[in-house]
């Protein structure tokens, strides 16, 4: 339904939820030191799917007594709360004796996306001053940590915006709610585009009221179409090709023709986003 997909997608909280400008704060204590301030561009990504090529949760799956889960632990889920439902599923697995070893060798087996390897080298190799990159994901950070160290892209990741998530004295893993917030439309553990808001903004002000050259997002899912939403004409939305995030864009353009500020890149591998970022490179 038109209003449920598009125009009910981002609904911006009275007041700020803490958890982005906490994580900020946390991150540069950990770090001891500033956020560089002389990048020109800013570019997000998901991490299911848009990174890794497939859910990492559902991989949770194979871990379990004969790769299924139970019917009456998948009859807990409900719709807008798969946080809680995967509190349980990770309870379940620790039960039947899966441990953190298995969980971490798991995620390290995620594919990645095609030419995201190529897309992740490539950024890794511009100039430091060229690209802040940050991951905005429902993921949680075991997964997404795990993943990126296993491969070597740590390092390019300025910030990690996600669940947080670790390890307790028995092996399970604990994972709890990013922030809440007032979204009608996004799972109640995050909204994608109350964390770009409110980082955007955050660093601008760092940087002394310079903004980026440019903003840019590369998703998939229906929970990316949401901070597309915040990006300006001169941006760019980079959506998997006939992705839920691609689809909803259309959507919207031929529901409300203009009402979609950003420029539309689809990509069906990473390649498609190198060529785009070759391109702003070569702008003055």
């Amino acid at each position: 339904m038109m209003r449920d997909s598009v125009f009910s997608c981002c609904v911006s909280p009275p007041h700020p939820p803490r958890g982005v400008e906490e994580h900020h704060q946390q991150h540069r204590s950990r770090a001891q030191a500033p956020p560089p301030n002389d990048r020109r561009f800013l570019i997000f990504f998901d991490f299911d799917e848009t990174l890794v090529d497939e859910c990492s949760d559902d991989s949770m799956v194979t871990v379990a007594p004969g790769g299924v889960l139970p019917g009456w632990l998948k009859d807990t889920y409900r719709s807008g709360r798969y946080n809680e439902y995967m509190q349980r599923v990770l309870a379940y697995l620790t039960e039947q004796g899966v441990t953190p070893a298995d969980i971490r060798r798991t995620v390290e087996k995620l594919p990645p996306c095609p030419g995201i390897p190529t897309l992740m080298h490539f950024l890794l190799s511009q100039p430091s001053r060229d690209f802040e990159v940050v991951c905005v994901s429902d993921a949680n950070t075991v997964f997404i940590e795990t993943w990126l160290e296993h491969l070597g892209f740590r390092p390019l990741f300025l910030r990690i915006f996600t669940n947080p998530a670790h390890f307790d004295d028995n092996g399970q893993l604990q994972l709890r709610p990013f922030h809440s917030h007032k979204c009608l439309r996004c799972p109640a553990n995050m909204c994608k585009a109350v964390v770009v808001r409110q980082y955007v903004a955050q660093r601008v002000r760092e940087r002394s009221g310079r903004p980026y050259q440019k903003v840019l997002y590369v998703g998939d899912g229906a929970n990316d179409f949401c901070p597309s939403l915040t990006l300006s004409p001169g941006d760019i939305a980079f959506p998997r090709r006939d992705f839920p995030m691609h689809k909803l864009i259309q959507e919207m353009e031929e529901a409300k023709p203009g009402e979609f500020k950003a420029s539309v890149v689809p990509w069906n591998s990473g390649e498609d986003v190198i060529n785009t970022l070759r391109k702003i490179l070569e702008r003055p």
